[in-house]
């Protein structure tokens, strides 16, 4: 080899070692900092009854003698065909982590949803049931309680996820299949990850290991802070594992903590992404932004002076990149708060000073209140969503929840379903949408047309009355 050849590796690895790629190189052992974040982590097993009904009501009776009841045994026709309803305990696992030493615990919302019975495990053993002191699902974030007596707790630090970078060591604990206090470690893998979870979507994304069972969970930074809540995984995936940035998390958790409730700001207008043709036609050099596509009548925008085709490129001071941002950061805002707001009209900047209102559910649009009723939420399909999703079909809207136990539930939809009909009325988007359930008022039920993969199916869902 020649002299050359010797020094080419050693003159590229001080490139990168000046440039600070070796700068976080692995810990010797991740042991020191396990020891003591575990006291931090909590298991929580949830217990809830639930009520059934024959499934075949119009099938005959059968006498305690026919045949086919001899055939295939009383349990059987009594769980199918019975009148009387049936009660059996579903129980689930998830994590959480220890806020402070009065006992409060933060976890995902799906964790505790429903559940009739909340049992939490610390480290040591020792058990506590817990209560619920407030949701938010719209985050999936939940805060719990139990009262440890004169037991001493052991509260984690929150840390700054705005601050971590991608390629940062982080370590998951958690209760994955009820393999209690398992540790995890990887990098985080990307930031602001859109994943159709919900309308304030934000995640971390880590090749940490996360499964079943490690929902609510910290992902803790190498200083040993909180930095996100793991919640989701990819169905079938393999190191893509989602957390809640602990800064979104923050906020949500004091109002829980204070009110049971949280409050948001609410700006009053509809919105879509500003895609390279919209881009082009508002004549912009590149998509960025929000496009009001509608304002709602006596809302905040509407009194400020917003108008339908404006484009929202800054929100109080936050530059507004993506569509997705904008819903996101008007919920962090307190209700009545005075914000600038910055928007393109007619190829000119303008701003303007809007005083925002309070997102209240019963102030629902008629097909918000449909969807509320059948229990699902849907989004627009955006680029990221149909690659994250492997979905081969721009038209649509793709069901970003689905809430458990709700007429929808039951008739199957799930997470990731995209719908293309309602009652055979085509859905092209989001406005489509709308006013197909708009129409829907009324009826018994939503015949909705479901793609699923490579397959489509029709579902019914009976409207709540």
């Amino acid at each position: 080899m020649t002299r050359r050849n010797v020094l080419l590796p050693l003159v590229l690895a001080g490139v990168l070692v000046a440039t600070g790629a070796f700068a976080r190189s692995a810990p010797d052992s991740f042991a020191p900092l396990v020891e003591r974040l575990k006291p931090s982590v909590v298991n929580i097993a949830t217990t809830k009854v639930v009520k059934t009904r024959r499934l075949f009501r119009n099938f005959p009776r059968l006498g305690p003698n026919d045949p086919f009841r001899e055939f295939f045994g009383d349990d059987f026709f009594d769980r199918f065909f019975g009148n009387q309803p049936r009660e059996f305990k579903t129980q689930s696992l998830g994590s959480g982590f220890i806020l402070d030493r009065e006992g409060y615990i933060i976890t995902n919302n799906h964790v505790v949803e429903s559940a009739d019975e909340i049992v939490v495990r610390l480290s040591d053993e020792h058990e506590f049931e817990a209560t619920v002191v407030g949701t938010d699902p719209k985050t999936d974030i939940a805060l719990i309680k139990i009262d440890p007596g004169e037991l001493r707790l052991h509260p984690v630090n929150l840390g700054d996820s705005d601050r971590i970078r991608v390629g940062d060591w982080v370590i998951a604990i958690g209760n994955p299949f009820g393999y209690g206090h398992t540790v995890t470690a990887g990098i985080i893998s990307a930031k602001e990850r859109v994943i159709g979870a919900g309308p304030y979507d934000n995640f971390l994304q880590t090749d940490a290991a996360i499964n079943p069972g490690n929902s609510g969970g910290p992902l803790f930074d190498m200083e040993g802070r909180v930095v996100g809540i793991n919640t989701a995984i990819v169905a079938g995936g393999t190191g893509i594992g989602f957390a809640i940035p602990v800064n979104m998390a923050r906020e949500i958790v004091t109002q829980l903590k204070e009110r049971g409730k949280v409050t948001r700001g609410w700006l009053g207008v509809m919105i879509q992404e500003v895609t390279k043709e919209l881009a082009d036609s508002f004549g912009l050099k590149e998509p960025r932004g929000a496009l009001i596509s509608d304002v709602v009548e006596g809302g905040p925008a509407e009194k400020a002076g917003l108008k339908r085709g404006d484009i929202i490129i800054e929100f109080d001071g936050v530059k507004i990149q993506k569509m997705n941002q904008l819903p996101r950061i008007v919920a962090e805002h307190s209700p009545g708060s005075k914000v600038k707001v910055v928007v393109l009209r007619d190829g000119k900047e303008k701003t303007f000073t809007v005083t925002l209102g309070e997102l209240k559910e019963e102030e629902l649009s008629g097909e918000a209140r449909i969807e509320k009723d059948l229990g699902l939420t849907v989004q627009e399909i955006t680029p990221e969503l149909r690659k994250h999703l492997n979905l081969d079909t721009d038209s649509g809207v793709v069901v970003s929840g689905v809430e458990p136990g709700s007429p929808a539930a039951q008739a199957g939809i799930r997470r990731g379903d995209v719908i293309l009909e309602v009652n055979q009325r085509e859905v092209r988007g989001l406005d489509d949408y709308r006013e197909a359930l708009e129409a829907a008022k009324g009826k018994e039920s939503v015949l909705f047309l479901v793609k699923r993969g490579a397959g489509t199916l029709y579902v019914v869902v009976p409207l709540s009355k």
